[in-house]
């Protein structure tokens, strides 16, 4: 008997999101207890060392691990850099915006860690703490993170086509999306609170300001605000603080921009103007408590996706290129 097509749909999603979490109960956060006792305060040393330099390392770290996990699993694939021979992750199109910062931040921690507990510590689990103590360094929530993840073996610009979610995106688009690793409608919003702390470059929401008409989700004052950052031609295509009120903290400032039509990218803003999210964006702005339970829950969950161990994995000697 044929499936409908929405049973074939709703198949293939559960099984996209099961295999997504495959791996994940080999995770602990005690895994390195015997083998590199001081991990955590040597990545947490270098992270504050970096955002003490450079804000930019905030978002920018934050970003990596995002882009990273919802692209083969967290498996640290999208820090190796393009061979002759291969084109990895890093360098498709909807990468092409992840910062030095990021990428810096990470690869330090790494020099540090295999200094003190040389070939112990995977750059997928360095990449893990590097983001949540760029969280926690910030003002966000300080949670314990599940390591035991080994790098992956592979890395590839074409496997990245259609696994982000995009500014353009619908939200049944983006519930897909997120859906496909295994994460909810409200793990998605959640999560999207990351968008409170980095930048964005004016291409990504010009059409919202300059559209005509202008999106009318977007606060009048705000939008003439962006003007006067980004040119109308295009001609140029400069960086804007996606949070403007507290640009270096990582907060709920997120959801009250969107409550006053704040959101710089339309993804954002249509999670107030869609009813189906906007009770959680009511809840969190209004919570600080209650949304840093919601981010510890999801963020902890997105790092559950596609782990690699046994034999689909090793240990990197240097993050950005294969053993």
């Amino acid at each position: 008997m044929a499936w409908s097509s929405s049973s074939s749909c709703m198949a293939v999603l559960l099984a996209l999101a099961i295999s997504a979490q495959l791996g994940s109960s080999d995770l602990a956060p005690d895994y390195y207890g015997s083998t590199c006792p001081n991990l955590e305060s040597i990545v947490r040393g270098v992270v504050k060392q970096k955002m003490d330099a450079n804000i930019r390392a905030i978002g920018s770290t934050i970003r990596l691990f995002f882009h990273d996990c919802f692209v083969e699993g967290c498996d640290g694939s999208v820090l190796i850099t393009s061979t002759a021979g291969n084109t990895a992750e890093r360098d498709a199109d909807d990468n092409q915006s992840l910062a030095f910062e990021g990428f810096d931040t990470v690869n330090s921690a790494k020099a540090a860690v295999e200094a003190a507990c040389p070939d112990q510590v995977s750059c997928a689990d360095i990449l893990t703490i590097a983001t949540r103590d760029a969280i926690a360094l910030s003002g966000g929530p300080f949670y314990p993170v599940e390591l035991g993840r080994l790098d992956g073996l592979s890395s590839s610009a074409s496997s990245v086509t259609g696994q982000l979610p995009q500014p353009t995106h619908t939200i049944n688009q983006l519930v897909a999306i997120f859906r496909a690793q295994g994460l909810t409608m409200s793990h998605m919003v959640a999560l999207s609170a990351a968008h409170t702390v980095g930048l964005a470059h004016c291409g990504k929401f010009r059409d919202r300001v300059y559209g005509n008409p202008a999106d009318p989700t977007m606060n009048p004052t705000y939008a003439a605000f962006l003007r006067t950052k980004c040119p109308a031609d295009g001609s140029s295509d400069p960086m804007v603080l996606m949070d403007q009120a507290s640009p270096a903290a990582f907060d709920n400032q997120y959801f009250r921009n969107l409550q006053d039509g704040g959101g710089l990218l339309a993804s954002d803003q249509l999670l107030y103007t869609d009813s189906r999210t906007r009770t959680n964006v009511d809840a969190w702005a209004n919570s600080t408590a209650a949304f840093s339970r919601a981010f510890v829950d999801a963020i902890t969950k997105l790092g559950r996706v596609g782990v690699k161990s046994g034999r689909q994995g090793n240990i990197r000697e240097q993050c950005d290129v294969f053993n």
